[in-house]
C-alpha cells in the first residue's frame, strides 16, 4: 500500500513538475529597457507599455502565447538573451552586423536615426559644435556604437558621459550636467514633445539605422524568430500595426514589409 501510495505521489509530482514547465514554454518573455518611450517604458502605477510592447502583446496572443515584458539591464542584455532569462530583445534594438552574428534578428520593423540632443539655448546646431562640449549617452546602446564609429567627432568631444538610461541622461542634461546627449530621435523627439521640455534634436544624424527584434541564435530561437516576423507581417495587412503606430505617432511609421 504504501508503494502505491509513494508512485501515486510520485507520479502527481511528475505531473505537477511537467505541467508547470510547460505553462512557462508556452510564455514569451520580452526583454528591455523599461525607460525607452515611447517603444517600452513604466507608467507611474508600474504597467509597462509602449509602441513595442503594444506590437509584441497581439504578436503573442497570436501564437498563443502568454506575455510579460521583463525590465532588464540594457548593457547585459545579450547576456540575459542567452542564459534564458528572457526570450527577446524587443525595444529599439538596432540591427547591427555584429548582432546578426550573434543571435537569430528579424528584419528592420522601424527605422531610426541616433542623433544629439541639446539644451535650446545651448547654441549647438550641428555635429561640428559639439567639439569641446561634454556628451552624454546609454551605456550598451546604439548611441554609443554610432559615437564609436565616428571617430573625429569622437575626438573633438570633451568628454563622454554614460548613465543607465537615456531619461536620466535627459534630466542631467536640462540641468547642464551635460552639454548634449547622444540618443535615438524616436525617442528624442516623443519624450520632448510629450515632455514640454526645453530641449531640441539637433538633425544632422550621427547615424541611420534599423530597429530589429533579436532571438537567440539555435533552432528554438530563428524558429521563434520567423513566427514573430511572419505575424507581424500579417498584422501589417490587415492594419493592426497601423492602428498601433498612429496611436504612439500619428501616423503609421512602421516599415514591416517595405
Amino acid at each position: 500500500m504504501k508503494k502505491t501510495v509513494r508512485a501515486v505521489l510520485g507520479l502527481a509530482l511528475a505531473f505537477a513538475f511537467f505541467g508547470c514547465r510547460k505553462v512557462d514554454e508556452a510564455k514569451f518573455v520580452l526583454g528591455l529597457d523599461a525607460s525607452f518611450p515611447p517603444l517600452g517604458y513604466t507608467e507611474a502605477d508600474g504597467t509597462i507599455v509602449g509602441y513595442d510592447i503594444d506590437l509584441a502583446k497581439e504578436a503573442a496572443k497570436r501564437l498563443n502565447l502568454a506575455f510579460e515584458a521583463k525590465p532588464i539591464d540594457w548593457d547585459s542584455k545579450e547576456i540575459e538573451l542567452s542564459s534564458g532569462n528572457i526570450d527577446c530583445i524587443w525595444n529599439g534594438f538596432t540591427i547591427t552586423e555584429k548582432r546578426k552574428s550573434e543571435m537569430a534578428l528579424t528584419e528592420a520593423y522601424l527605422e531610426n536615426d541616433q542623433v544629439l540632443v541639446v539644451r535650446k539655448d545651448s547654441g549647438i546646431k550641428s555635429l561640428k559644435d559639439a567639439a569641446g562640449k561634454v556628451i552624454g549617452l546609454q551605456a550598451g546602446s546604439s548611441a554609443e556604437e554610432a559615437v564609436d564609429a565616428n571617430p573625429d567627432f569622437k575626438k573633438s568631444v570633451a568628454e563622454i558621459k554614460k548613465y543607465t538610461d537615456n531619461l536620466y541622461a535627459l534630466t542631467d542634461l536640462e540641468v547642464g550636467g551635460v552639454d548634449a546627449v547622444a540618443m535615438d530621435s524616436v525617442v528624442a523627439d516623443y519624450t520632448i514633445l510629450t515632455g514640454n521640455k526645453p530641449l531640441e534634436v539637433v538633425r544632422e544624424s550621427l547615424a541611420k539605422e534599423g530597429y530589429g527584434i533579436g532571438f537567440r541564435n539555435d533552432e528554438s530561437g530563428m524558429k521563434l524568430r520567423d513566427d514573430v516576423w511572419n505575424v507581424l507581417k500579417e498584422m501589417q495587412a490587415d492594419g493592426t500595426v497601423a492602428g498601433i503606430s498612429k496611436k504612439w505617432f500619428g501616423d503609421d511609421i512602421s516599415v514591416i514589409g517595405k
